[in-house]
């Protein structure tokens, strides 16, 4: 069975090139369309596909198994769907995993319409390797389990966000943007995102290592790979393993300066001048 993810294009007339923009766990592609207003600006020939990640958003009723790969096979099932593959692929955190997979995924088939395509990957802020104690330890886990306490149907946002912040402890802004998820139906209020299917893909994502595939020579594509200078993912193990990659793998390493984890919040003048000046 096929799944068809929900999205939303933010182009300029004329557009002709295409880039998927993926978000992070626990959000959607409107976490990304005031920052993709502005690289629109910047690049008016990119057509920006923001896209819901399967049981994020509106991306409803996607099968198992819930895995990155079935993130990367959404996207090509998306590519198809648009008539035309991305050449650019732009994800945050767990999106960045993902554009590494679907690289890898249509890397070993150069001659489809979807591997000939695609030119460049950025990895914003997303470590590659495995994470064994992430199931555990992450913000993402925290989140997650701070969500599962939200008494629901909720009767508004705030609510929510009052629970979020005095009952499980999280900052204004994250429970804030948490809130972001939540959807009204008649009165009352419930989340957007399937947790348990979120669940599932972080297992994945905290389980898959795919430093093997970066570390391998290729003719393309090629990776930008950027890390926030107070991220707190990124090891200065983790950092200067990614330095050390080997020229023929085609990754760029860019420490992205004054932003943590949310690069795209946190310094969006550094990180559009980069994809300025390097976006393919």
């Amino acid at each position: 069975m096929t799944f068809l993810p929900a999205f939303r294009v933010v182009e300029a007339p004329g557009a002709s090139k295409l880039a998927f923009v993926l978000h992070g766990a626990l959000g959607s592609g409107q976490n990304f369309g005031r920052y993709a207003q502005k690289l629109a600006e910047l690049r008016p020939d990119y057509r920006l596909v923001l896209v819901d990640l399967r049981h994020h958003g509106r991306s409803r009723g996607a099968p198992p198994p819930n895995t990155l790969a079935a993130c990367a096979r959404d996207l090509l099932q998306l590519g198809e769907h648009m008539g035309q593959p991305p050449g650019v692929l732009i994800g945050h955190s767990f999106g960045g995993k993902v554009a590494v997979e679907y690289a890898r995924q249509v890397a070993g088939s150069a001659a489809s319409p979807a591997g000939r395509a695609l030119q460049q990957v950025w990895v914003l802020d997303a470590v590659p390797g495995q994470q064994p104690d992430g199931e555990q330890n992450s913000e993402v886990a925290a989140v997650i389990r701070a969500v599962r306490a939200v008494p629901m149907p909720a009767a508004s946002r705030r609510d929510v966000v009052n629970h979020l912040i005095n009952q499980s402890h999280l900052s204004s802004g994250l429970a804030e943007w948490m809130a972001t998820n939540l959807e009204r139906q008649a009165d009352v209020y419930h989340w957007l995102f399937n947790l348990d299917g979120i669940e599932e893909l972080m297992l994945d994502y905290f389980r898959v290592d795919l430093w093997s595939y970066l570390e391998q020579a290729r003719s393309g594509p090629e990776f930008q790979l950027v890390v926030a200078e107070r991220s707190d993912r990124w090891t200065p193990e983790l950092r200067e393993r990614a330095r050390k990659l080997p020229p023929q793998a085609r990754v760029h390493y860019h420490d992205l300066p004054n932003s943590g984890h949310w690069v795209h919040v946190d310094n969006p003048a550094a990180l559009l001048a980069l994809m300025q000046q390097h976006l393919s």
